[in-house]
């Protein structure tokens, strides 16, 4: 049978990496690349501050080959746009129709991905839609994934919930206003270990760091992969 080739958008995190296992399991998608927001001043992961270097380990670990969207700290709407456009022309010219997201249940958010993508002729994938966050993050745990909280909303978390395993007892200590997967911007996660995965990628944490004062930081080192 023939499978649909289509692109991905990664951030790194437990959401994306739960989509991807999703969309595998079905024998029916072929994914042909992983794109990815970096800001440039930093050369991290937007929002997840998650070095390039340990993004680019994942994507070999994953066997699915990386595009990186460059993209400046101040970047407008439009100049955003344009550079994702460039990717999606990239795959739409490679045979890829659709793009998957991890996306779980903002709306908006949602809206803005398909009206992007509609105007290329492509559609939206969304694996993990209107399912419960808290049983997805259950199901993350129980299908042999393993990820760290790369960063936090001060406002809504305080500094101890940054650097943790994002396991039961994270879970557990959660404030009950906090969405149990941050699908509201509360925190962001490095997933580096799972059945999607090849190899484990390992690092060392560094330090936690306070920006913008608002969100909370914290540096994983990559360490050289195991033999």
């Amino acid at each position: 049978m023939m499978l649909e080739k289509v692109g991905f958008s990664w951030s790194g995190g437990k959401d994306c990496a739960l989509a991807f296992n999703e969309i595998i399991r079905t024998s029916k998608y072929d994914v042909i690349g992983l794109m990815t927001n970096v800001t440039e001043e930093y050369d991290r992961v937007s929002t997840h501050g998650v070095r390039r270097s340990l993004l680019e380990v994942q994507a070999e670990s994953l066997g699915v080959p990386l595009d990186v969207v460059l993209i400046s700290k101040d970047i407008s709407d439009e100049e955003y746009e344009s550079k994702m456009r460039a990717v999606l022309s990239k795959y739409n010219a490679a045979g890829a129709s659709s793009m998957v997201f991890g996306d779980i249940f903002l709306e908006n958010v949602r809206k803005y991905r398909e009206d992007i993508l509609s105007k290329m002729g492509m559609r939206g994938i969304f694996p993990n839609w209107k399912k419960n966050t808290k049983e997805l993050a259950k199901r993350f745990m129980d299908q042999g994934f393993r990820a760290i909280v790369v960063s936090v909303d001060s406002k809504v978390l305080d500094k101890g919930f940054v650097g943790r395993e994002f396991d039961r007892q994270f879970l557990d200590d959660l404030p009950p206003t906090v969405d149990p997967c941050g699908e509201n911007g509360e925190f962001h996660s490095f997933a580096y270990d799972g059945p999607i995965f090849k190899k484990r990628i390992r690092y060392d944490v560094g330090e936690i760091v306070l920006r913008e004062n608002k969100f909370y930081y914290c540096d994983l080192v990559p360490l050289n992969p195991e033999a």
